[in-house]
């Protein structure tokens, strides 16, 4: 009934071992997978299409900022991720989920809000919009429907 669509698997191009213990911001490019701890904020590049990959062992006590999270350790703080946030089932978030698609295992925890954004990129919607109104010119704003009263039945 339902197909899940198969997200392409990111190149990993840095690791942190699960022994290994980060002390401070973290900023990167590209793909992060984490095993290990990290006790500061970590930013991810958005014009690099950067993905942030967190194990079981996995955590972070911090606020984290990547376009893409795949999450199956811990976040204590704040996620924003601009494109996708994937929780698997050992997935626990202390803190804010700010996103525009969710895709959440059974299992997931999050203790907090989860606070949906609009899709980033007026492009993108504004053609999807344009692809509803084929006589709309480039440029030429949208327009608005309006609402049809319906006639109402008569009562029995």
């Amino acid at each position: 009934m339902f197909k899940r669509r198969r997200t392409k698997q990111p190149k990993i191009e840095t690791l942190i071992g699960a022994k290994t213990r980060i002390n401070g911001d973290v900023e990167f490019c590209g793909g992060f997978h984490l095993d290990g701890f990290i006790n500061g904020n970590v930013r991810g590049d958005a014009s690099g299409g950067a993905v942030l990959s967190v194990s079981e062992q996995g955590c972070i006590e911090g606020s984290v900022s990547v376009p893409r999270v795949v999450l199956n350790g811990i976040v204590k703080g704040d996620i924003e991720a601009c494109d996708r946030v994937e929780l698997g089932p050992k997935a626990r978030v202390m803190g804010n989920v700010h996103y525009t698609t969710i895709e959440t295992a059974v299992g997931a925890q999050i203790n907090g809000k989860l606070l949906h954004k609009a899709v980033s990129g007026a492009g993108q919607a504004e053609a999807l919009r344009k692809d509803d109104d084929p006589g709309r010119k480039e440029g030429e704003p949208v327009r608005k429907l309006e609402s049809v009263p319906r006639k109402q039945e008569p009562s029995l």
